[in-house]
């Protein structure tokens, strides 16, 4: 199972981006931003996004843990 290693939206509000600009700059959709908030996953071109703002490796971001 893969896992966020931090909390992405919080993250990215302390690089100046908030949800609520998130969406108006046409970043990410609501889903997309639902998704990271549920921790659930995201597509490779939302991963890429992130790491192109956090200025950061996937591995930064995400995980694998294996399932009992």
């Amino acid at each position: 199972m893969i896992k966020y290693k931090i909390n992405i939206l919080e993250e990215l509000k302390n690089k100046g981006y908030s949800s609520y600009r998130l969406r108006k700059d046409k970043i990410f959709g609501e889903a997309t931003i639902q998704k990271i908030r549920n921790k659930d996953q995201i597509n490779f071109d939302n991963l890429n996004k992130i790491c192109e703002l956090l200025e950061c490796q996937p591995g930064d971001l995400i995980i694998y843990v294996k399932d009992n």
